[in-house]
């Protein structure tokens, strides 16, 4: 569904990615791995367009991405939960997510979408009319996906999900991203909770310093020595 080849970033001169390879097949969740400063959020930015990538390919079901602007590739199926959550505070529960189907004119598709996420997130439809700033952290971050989803999209890119959330939330959020998936929404996933994210993944891969030095499935990912070591705290 998703190709990228050899991609190159650069902030003010600076390499961010170093030949990033990566591929999403239709009805997966791939998660991508790394520590902090790894090219992980700079991967999915590149990928919706946020940031415009030195060389490379980015290819969506045949179609080339690179040089597209960030509305169009959110026109051709790609919605982008960004890191943080980057709500609209001052805009209702009910605004932020209609907000994420403003290029859609599918009147009743848009109102069966906005049921499924109230049913996803029963918490959403509780705090339906309630100015988004005031929600909690684990309310935004449903939010947030929740606005992603009126979106219908053929891909959803996750950056950290379980940033700031207490471990219960942590769990809900996660068995969230499964049901979405299994309802037929591919996910790329940026997590640091690394077993978290094995745990639902079917494959995954590892970045290093804007590179990828490890690729596999789930399985292979937390039986690998180095990986365990790395990102599973043995």
């Amino acid at each position: 569904m998703l190709s990228v080849e050899a991609l190159e970033v650069a902030y003010g001169g600076i390499p961010a990615l170093n030949g990033v390879a990566l591929g999403v097949d239709r009805g997966e969740i791939v998660a991508l791995l790394g520590n902090n400063g790894a090219g992980k959020t700079t991967t999915l930015k590149t990928i919706s367009g946020l940031l415009r990538p030195l060389r490379g390919a980015i290819v969506l079901e045949g179609e080339s991405l690179v040089g597209a602007p960030a509305h169009r590739i959110v026109l051709k199926g790609i919605a982008h939960v960004p890191e943080g959550r980057r709500i609209f505070n001052r805009l209702t529960v009910r605004e932020n997510l209609m907000m994420g189907a403003y290029p859609r004119h599918d009147a009743a598709a848009i109102a069966g979408d906005l049921d499924r996420v109230l049913t996803l997130f029963p918490r959403l439809e509780e705090r339906i009319g309630q100015v988004a700033g005031t929600l909690s952290g684990g309310e935004q971050q449903m939010l947030a996906i929740g606005r992603a989803l009126m979106l219908s999209p053929r891909l959803l890119l996750l950056d950290e999900p379980s940033m700031g959330l207490a471990p219960v939330l942590v769990e809900q959020i996660f068995e969230t991203i499964v049901d979405i998936n299994r309802q037929g929404t591919t996910i790329l996933l940026v997590e640091q909770n690394a077993a978290m994210a094995l745990a639902i993944a079917h494959r995954g891969y590892v970045l290093e310093t804007g590179t990828v030095v490890l690729a596999g499935t789930a399985a292979e990912l937390s039986d690998n020595a180095d990986v365990r070591r790395a990102y599973l705290g043995e």
